[in-house]
């Protein structure tokens, strides 16, 4: 079964409240799986630098979303 690769990345989220994180998740036909992978940076175009030179493509957020997310970057399907 093939999944995408999905970075979101949140702006001082709860659990990093002095930093900006980008969570990697999991899609599939069963829906989102969160992933142990996390990238913390005080530095947000640094963090966002960092998921652009591994080749993702940004989306840009849902107004749906939770306050703390700024955007999510995916990568092909694999």
């Amino acid at each position: 079964m093939s999944s995408l690769s999905m970075w979101t990345v949140y702006d001082h989220p709860k659990d990093f409240p002095n930093s900006y994180v980008a969570r990697r998740f999991e899609v599939d036909a069963r829906g989102p799986r969160s992933t142990s992978d996390l990238m913390v940076s005080g530095d947000l175009e640094l963090l966002r630098k960092t998921l652009e030179k591994r080749g993702l493509y940004k989306i840009t957020r849902n107004p749906d979303d939770d306050a703390c997310i700024l955007e999510t970057g995916y990568d092909d399907l694999h």
